[in-house]
């Protein structure tokens, strides 16, 4: 078997040598022969193909199709998009006593920020903040019920995410009420490879829910290697695997069970802490629409970051939960319908949707597909739109320096001047973005790698050669 580039027009000031040589040692690498490798390169100067292999090949992309969704995202609802979370009262208001005799009712519509790690210090409390403002408006006393309404999103768990990440943080559910990045730090001491490692805390905690952790977690390999298994609205998780050994407090993150039901809690708390008493017994959370809400009377609302911050930690982070509560916002609370907007605005927009697949937004099904063709010529695109193009671009990490990208090309050329949406997962690695060549050529790239038997240090070395390569042209 040969490798070939496929050079699609000749053009002088571009070089292809070491280009060519990279991908050329492929084919003597033994644990990429039964691999699927793919790329496609665009000059954006005149939307031409330059270089490309297996570029009409549907790969799965993992995280790379980020690219897809956060950028229709900002063409469809605008760079300006904020997320409103408004704070309701049902029932009778007394002014002169302070006394609320009804429910509090905390309206999500699937901000994802709310009390994010991305946007709030540990000093800042969004909670804290919402009690002052109840204060300040006279309340004293709640003779009802705190409810965390999500019923914004449908609840549903994508069908093609798999049992290993459902309950783990990354594959969080999008929800209606999101809060806190709808995780739960566990932190572990753990001892001698190979014995047990204990759970000493967990944070933020339920206050009227009983959340069970059974844990078989071992000290082992210097990485975390620890996975959390259940139904991931369930109260009660298995978490299974390897952390560091001889640790004092190494923490893993895994998903909240219920993030309208902390948010509600957390409210609660900082009204007690501000002398407005309520009953804990009556804090709760929906999933289904409350009934006569049109009798409910708005006190406050709270504005989320606009659009373009949350795609820059989106894409910055590599954010599943970002991007998937982006996608139901596209669907006015619906994934499907969210979907069918983003392949729709791509299709208008002259790309063949064709070589698209989707049941994700964020890229952590392994069903979602894609060809490097699609994707390179989606980011030429991107970069006809004066209005969309900074704002991605920028929210790409940048080689040497940022995020998934700050070990790759350091001491090169390409370090400053590739930045990257990275993709991983097992037996998948993927590269897309824009670069600045030597010759000072704008390009847009796609790199996936499928299916291959290396390592996925070894596959990334072989992708950060050929990067590294594509900067010299």
């Amino acid at each position: 078997m040969k490798w070939f580039l496929h050079v699609i027009v000749f053009i002088p000031y571009f070089n292809f040598g070491q280009l060519t040589q990279v991908v050329h040692d492929w084919e003597s690498v033994s644990n990429l022969k039964n691999a699927s490798l793919s790329f496609c390169v665009i000059d954006l100067s005149k939307g031409e193909i330059i270089v490309s292999k297996n570029e009409n090949l549907s790969l799965t992309p993992a995280s790379t199709l980020k690219l897809v969704s956060t950028s229709a995202a900002l063409a469809l609802l605008g760079n300006e998009f904020k997320y409103e979370t408004k704070l309701y009262y049902k029932g009778n208001f007394d002014k002169k006593t302070g006394i609320l005799y009804g429910d509090l009712i905390i309206s999500g519509t699937g901000d994802p920020t709310l009390q994010s790690e991305n946007f709030y210090k540990d000093s800042e409390n969004v909670c804290l903040q919402w009690a002052k403002i109840l204060k300040e408006k006279g309340l004293q006393q709640i003779k009802g019920a705190i409810i965390g309404d999500a019923s914004f999103f449908e609840r549903k768990v994508p069908n093609n995410w798999i049992w290993e990440d459902i309950s783990n943080y990354y594959g969080a559910v999008p929800n209606g009420l999101s809060f806190v990045d709808n995780k739960l730090k566990v932190n572990y001491l753990s001892g001698e490879k190979g014995s047990i490692a204990k759970i000493i805390s967990t944070s933020p905690n339920y206050i009227t829910q009983s959340l069970t952790l059974q844990s078989t977690v071992k000290a082992g390999a210097n990485k975390d290697d620890a996975f959390a298994y259940g139904d991931p609205f369930s109260f009660h998780k298995e978490i299974n695997g390897t952390i560091p050994a001889n640790k004092k407090n190494y923490e893993i993150e895994i998903a909240l069970p219920d993030p309208a039901l902390m948010c509600a809690e957390k409210v609660y708390e900082a009204l007690m802490s501000l002398g407005i008493s309520c009953e804990s017994n009556s804090i709760s959370s929906t999933y289904s629409a409350i009934s006569k809400m049109d009798e409910a009377q708005l006190i406050y609302t709270h504005y989320s970051p606009t659009l373009d911050k949350i795609i820059y930690y989106t894409n910055q982070t590599s954010n599943n939960q970002y991007c998937e509560s982006i996608l139901y916002t596209l669907g006015n609370g619906n994934a499907d319908k969210g979907l069918s907007k983003i392949k729709t605005y791509w299709q208008q927009n002259g790309l063949d949707t064709s070589e698209l697949y989707m049941e994700d937004a964020s890229g952590l099904g392994r069903i979602n597909t894609l060809t490097t063709h699609f994707q390179a010529t989606l980011l030429y695109k991107i970069s006809l739109n004066k209005h969309i193009y900074p704002i991605l671009k920028n929210s790409l990490p940048l080689a040497g320096k940022q995020g998934s990208m700050r070990n790759i090309g350091k001491g090169t050329f390409i370090e400053n001047n590739l930045r990257a949406k990275t993709g991983y997962m097992k037996r998948v690695r993927a590269y897309s973005g824009y670069l600045t060549s030597k010759s000072g050529k704008e390009l847009a790239y796609s790199l996936i790698f499928n299916n291959y038997n290396c390592s996925a240090s070894e596959a990334k070395t072989h992708m950060e050669k050929f990067l590294i390569a594509l900067g010299e042209l």
